[in-house]
């Protein structure tokens, strides 16, 4: 299960770094040498496990948020989470306004497509106690 995690953290890594336009001589140069270029193509196939902190600082040098980067878990993959079925639950307040917030944010009228960074957030808000329960 590691072995899978760091391949497709790594894959996920690439694809930051390309979408940047860098080779991965370019990280070594951008980063002054805080990222050996062998170092980041070794994280990118998965070779080399990466720190947190240099996880996110490496996120920070390509102007992505960590989060974005990180792949999902098996237990996220494929799952939808109905956001209508979920306000006809009634669900507590903070879902509802996190909810809302998407669309407001999002400026989709509709648009209540939930990213797997905002699952998370759902998932501990929905089973947050409300102060009347």
């Amino acid at each position: 299960m590691v072995e899978h995690f760091n391949v497709s953290l790594g894959q996920r890594l690439r694809a930051a770094r390309r979408q940047r336009g860098w080779s991965l001589g370019d990280v070594e140069t951008r980063t002054d040498g805080e990222f050996k270029a062998s170092v980041v193509g070794a994280y990118e196939r998965g070779e080399r496990a990466i720190s947190v902190q240099r996880f996110v600082r490496l996120a920070e040098s390509y102007a992505v948020p960590a989060s974005e980067l990180l792949p999902p878990t098996p237990s996220d993959e494929g799952l939808i989470i109905d956001l209508d079925a979920l306000a006809e639950e009634g669900a507590n307040d903070l879902v509802e306004r996190y909810l809302a917030a998407i669309q407001l944010l999002r400026r989709e009228p509709g648009d209540m497509e939930v990213r797997n960074s905002d699952r998370a957030i759902i998932n501990s808000l929905a089973r947050a106690k409300t102060p009347t329960d």
